[in-house]
Order: C-alpha cells, then sequence, then structure tokens
C-alpha cells in the first residue's frame, strides 16, 4: 500500500559527520507533500549505526535498515526500494543538505507530466557552483574524445563539443536530459515496477545512468528540474576506498557499455583496452597525486 507521496531514501557509508544536517534539512525544509525517511546503512566502521539509532530511530515516518555487508550502491538502495511506501522514491546521498523546499518542488514537477519518469534538481558543489552530473547524456566515443582532449573546457558554449555535460545550455533551464545524479534522482513508483530495481552488478556509479536509460527505453522521460538546489559534499564515501572506487568507476563504464551496446567484434576489444588504459592511468595517478581520487555520486 502506497502511504505517502515520496520515499527518501538514503544510502549511507561512513558519513556519520553529514547524517544529521542531511536528514534535519529533509524533514526542516519539505513541505506540501507526506514523506517517509528511509535509511540504510551499508556496515559502516565509524559507529554510523549508533548514531543513527541514538539519534533517529523512534522518529516519525524514520526507517532504519541496517545492513549485514556492504553490497553497493545499487544493491543498499534496492533494500529501501523495495519496502518503500511512497508513489515516488528519491535517492539522497547522505553527504547532502537540503536547501528550501527543493524535494517538494521536484516532486511536483515529476508527478504534473505523466511523461515525466525520473526527475533531478540543481546539484551545487559547496562553492555554489554547479555539479555538471546532474544533468548530462550518455556520452558517445565523439563525447569522450572532446572531453579526453579538453575540447569539452575549451568550447564549453558549444553543443557540439559539450554534448554530454551539457555546459551549453543554461542552469536555470528545464530540460529532458539522459540522466540526473544518482546523488539526488527522483523515480516514480510506476516506472520502477515497469523497469525493475537498480542493477546490481553495478557496485557504485553507473548504476543511476543504466537506470535512467530503462526509464527512457519504456518511453518516459528524465527531466532536469531547477527548482530549487541542494549541497553535495561529493566524495565522502568514496574517499575511503579510493582505489576500490577508481577501480569501481571504470569498471562500471565497462558493465554500461556491454549491456547497452550489440556485440561488435572490432570495437568491443578498442572500447575493453581503452577502459582499461584509462583505468591504470587513473590509478597511477591516484598513487602519485591523491587528491585525485574519484568522487562519489554526481
Amino acid at each position: 500500500m502506497l502511504e505517502y507521496d515520496l520515499s527518501v531514501i538514503i544510502l549511507n557509508y561512513n558519513a556519520k559527520k553529514f547524517l544529521a544536517p542531511c536528514i534535519n534539512s529533509i524533514y526542516d525544509n519539505t513541505k506540501e507533500i507526506k514523506f517517509e525517511v528511509i535509511l540504510v546503512d551499508n556496515k559502516s566502521t565509524d559507529n554510523s549505526a549508533e548514531f543513527i539509532k541514538e539519534k533517529f530511530v523512534g522518529k516519525k515516518d524514520f526507517v532504519f535498515i541496517e545492513s549485514k555487508v556492504n553490497s553497493g550502491f545499487a544493491a543498499g538502495n534496492n533494500k529501501a526500494i523495495k519496502v518503500s511506501r511512497g508513489k515516488a522514491v528519491l535517492l539522497l546521498n547522505p553527504d547532502t543538505v537540503v536547501n528550501g523546499n527543493v524535494i517538494g518542488e521536484t516532486y511536483k514537477c515529476l508527478m504534473e507530466d505523466k511523461k515525466v519518469g525520473v526527475a533531478g534538481c540543481k546539484v551545487l558543489n559547496p562553492d555554489g557552483t554547479l555539479q555538471l552530473a546532474c544533468r548530462r547524456m550518455i556520452p558517445t566515443p565523439k563525447d569522450a574524445f572532446y572531453k579526453i582532449f579538453g575540447l569539452s573546457k575549451i568550447f564549453k558554449n558549444n553543443k557540439k563539443f559539450t554534448r554530454y555535460n551539457l555546459t551549453y545550455a543554461s542552469p536555470d533551464d528545464f530540460i529532458d536530459v539522459d540522466s540526473v545524479s544518482g546523488s539526488y534522482l527522483m523515480m516514480k513508483k510506476e516506472v520502477i515496477e515497469k523497469i525493475g530495481y537498480l542493477d546490481e552488478e553495478f557496485f557504485m556509479y553507473g548504476e543511476e545512468m543504466d537506470w535512467c536509460l530503462r526509464a527512457r527505453r519504456e518511453g518516459y522521460v528524465v527531466r532536469y528540474c531547477p527548482v530549487g538546489t541542494i549541497i553535495h559534499y561529493k566524495g565522502e564515501s568514496s574517499k575511503q576506498l579510493s582505489h576500490k572506487a577508481t577501480y569501481e568507476f571504470y569498471r562500471a563504464m565497462w558493465i554500461f557499455y556491454r549491456k547497452n551496446n550489440k556485440r561488435n567484434l572490432i570495437l568491443d576489444p578498442v572500447v575493453w583496452l581503452g577502459v582499461k588504459f584509462l583505468m591504470m592511468i587513473a590509478l597511477i595517478k591516484l598513487v602519485i597525486l591523491p587528491e585525485n581520487r574519484v568522487g562519489s555520486k554526481g
């Protein structure tokens, strides 16, 4: 039975210091909709579970799931989705702060148009700049070339060179995109019933883009709705798993390519070698310059 308008799902891994600001900002700022908060702790080692039990268990419309293993982003969120009782779900990173009634306004943006199946909002860095991953297209080989060789930065207002991160478009424009960020992703429950849960083959990257693609293949629109903002302190969970995070980032590239493209005896080995090469370079950089670690969702 769907008892709520929205189920806000937070998957936590070692982000204890962000939990209170994140959860309090949801309860303090979300208006006009009935919601529940479901928090899954993915076997944190920073006493997050004890903190949650002390501060939030027993709070109205709050559900806590303590996982016995760190099963990754997709599997962890799926645990919450399966018990959620909202007409829509919002995947929200724990290292975020919700500003104003952005959740309520995003819910309106999602529900008022039948063709919209997924919605995201304006996700900001702590310095107020836009996190580009909050609205993006699925990258083509051309997009990858433009990004690797810096053409997307040189021609940042050119639609041809900046299609992936849409930097040619104003952050205040409502636009339909291929994917929004997994740090703030709202999806109708009816869509989930048609396309299924997040693919658990992905561990911590790529699954939100795959989920959005599956929604679009069912005829739904993925919409970027700049109706408000959240602040995302990017990378808090993955910084403690920097080598693992880097490996999973590039592994997700290959999984996504393999899953969503027809087999090609010529192109497949080229893509595989390209992904392995980029992974090797990233891991070398991580050893030499640790600040180059891969971030979290968004």
